[in-house]
């Protein structure tokens, strides 16, 4: 069984106008592919295009969230995740869990009361910043030496009392200690690597990593290639060493997968779409991971954090 924190799907949905349930040759996610890939819970992102901030970023992201509901009622194949119950009670009716975050609080437009609505939509996870500035704060790209705004750190107080999960993947260095210091409750990196095995700007350094776990919080391993390797043909083992170097610097609580699929032009080698992932679990064991230390891995990090947080 496999947890994966990020993939674009919903953004290719609505943009291609694709059917889902149909097993595809494009993109790295559809219904059957989940089932081959054994994902028994996928977080889906809501991700406007920035070019969309100040204009229509709520609205495309209530296409979105409109769009993940529409395909739970018609396939009958998910279980929306809105407390940690439901996550077993997914399981139990042999249903998928489908998790709603948002990636980038511009769609907030600057009201803390979007935040709320989008919550009783169904929304329980938020990344901050996608990698430029919002009103929440600096994304990487943006200024480096700027942490969250007043409005950002609302959001982030407003997020630990409704119980939604703040995702620091996209916040620059700044932002993020500011996270760090704010949230009474554990972060997650949904999607993001180890910047001592791959220098990319969204990668995160050993500080970083030690204080996520410090918080309880979970890394999500990101399949990008640019964000696994500096250099040359990236592949499932770059992933695996990724996995290694943060269970070396941290332990084995804290990493789990945040694949990016449909939001990345390429994967790595023997990672191409999300059917791949049971052939992490073969090279887990392969590399002496044990059957405990593999579960936490693939899905219980994230389960637990989860269970935690959506009470």
């Amino acid at each position: 069984m496999f947890v994966d924190f990020h993939c674009d799907t919903l953004y290719r949905l609505v943009d291609k106008k694709i059917d889902f349930t149909e097993r595809s040759k494009e993109g790295h996610v559809d219904l059957q592919r989940m089932k081959e890939g054994k994902v028994h819970l996928q977080v889906f992102a809501v991700f406007v295009d920035p070019t969309q901030m100040r204009k229509n970023a709520a609205t495309m992201a209530l296409k979105m969230i409109d769009k993940m509901h529409e395909v739970i009622e018609e396939t009958k194949e998910f279980r929306l995740i809105l407390k940690g119950e439901d996550i077993d009670k997914a399981k139990e009716k042999g249903k998928i869990g489908a998790l709603l975050s948002i990636e980038g609080g511009e769609v907030l437009e600057g009201e803390i009361s979007l935040l709320r609505m989008f919550y009783k939509l169904g929304v329980r996870a938020l990344t901050l910043t996608w990698s430029l500035r919002n009103d929440l704060g600096d994304g990487v790209d943006g200024v480096k030496e700027s942490g969250l705004t007043s409005f950002g750190k609302e959001v982030v107080k407003e997020m630990n009392r409704l119980g939604m999960i703040v995702d620091v993947s996209h916040l620059n260095e700044k932002g993020f200690w500011d996270v760090v210091e704010l949230s009474e409750k554990p972060i997650i990196a949904s999607h993001s690597n180890a910047k001592t095995l791959c220098s990319h700007r969204r990668n995160l350094t050993d500080e970083q990593i030690k204080a996520i776990a410090q918080k309880g919080g979970v890394i999500g391993i990101n399949f990008a290639p640019q964000f696994l390797r500096d250099e040359g043909q990236a592949t499932l083992e770059d992933v695996l060493n990724h996995i290694n170097y943060i269970c070396e610097l941290v332990g084995e609580d804290y990493v789990g997968f945040g694949s990016d699929f449909d939001g990345i032009s390429s994967t790595p080698e023997g990672l191409e779409d999300i059917s791949h992932f049971p052939k992490i679990v073969e090279c887990l064991i392969k590399r002496g991971y044990t059957e405990e230390q593999i579960a936490k891995i693939t899905h219980k990090n994230f389960e637990n954090l989860i269970k935690k947080i959506l009470i």
